[in-house]
């Protein structure tokens, strides 16, 4: 039997763009660095991929408290950066929340192929969810451990635990979407943590 077939996209700004890597098990069968999602989808589907992890918001801020699944992360010393509502984003003069709005064109573009994960054990058909590198490095190593200064070798050996070889990794952009494929790899399996409901998304992270 063929190993089942996972992806991860690192989403960035338009300056850096959105990278993608597709497992089949342990191995990389293929990357993309500044890819738009419609390119992304593309390879996917020829893939054959089953499910995507991405490294981006999967919804915006409604209301005045803020996502579920961030405040119960935040409160496993799990940090990430706050997704506002979509108004205050596009009023935003920073240019910071470029990344969100690429994480929304691909989530957009998935969408059809690649319904995004409503919580629950089983899954049915292909998915995508959101996730983020430095959660499922805490996942591995502890929140004591993880470290924003230590990303690069922390989350390649994390990789190489795993059975991956890294050395076709040329970016930690690269690197981080590998760990997203292999958190997919761990949703498929059912070996996984869920923050969050459905109005606000979830966040998924390997369970360990």
């Amino acid at each position: 039997m063929r190993p089942t077939t996972v992806a991860g996209i690192d989403v960035g700004g338009d300056r850096k763009g959105n990278h993608l890597v597709v497992l089949r098990g342990t191995e990389i069968v293929s990357h993309l660095g500044s890819a738009t999602p419609e390119q992304m989808l593309e390879r996917c589907r020829a893939l054959e991929v089953a499910a995507v992890g991405i490294d981006a918001p999967c919804r915006w801020r409604t209301g005045a408290a803020g996502r579920l699944a961030e405040k119960a992360l935040a409160r496993q010393r799990i940090f990430s950066f706050a997704t506002p509502a979509r108004e205050t984003a596009i009023a935003s003069k920073s240019g910071f929340y470029g990344w969100m709005f690429n994480g929304e064109r691909v989530y957009d573009a998935f969408g059809a192929h690649f319904p995004l994960f409503s919580g629950g054990e089983k899954i049915n058909g292909r998915v995508c969810f959101e996730t983020f590198p430095h959660a499922i490095t805490c996942a591995f190593l502890g929140t004591d451990v993880a470290s924003a200064k230590q990303k690069g070798p922390q989350r390649r050996a994390i990789l190489e635990r795993e059975g991956i070889a890294t050395a076709s990794l040329t970016s930690i952009d690269d690197v981080d979407a590998a760990l997203c494929a292999l958190a997919a790899r761990y949703l498929l399996e059912g070996r996984v943590d869920t923050y969050g409901d459905e109005p606000g998304g979830f966040i998924v992270v390997p369970g360990l």
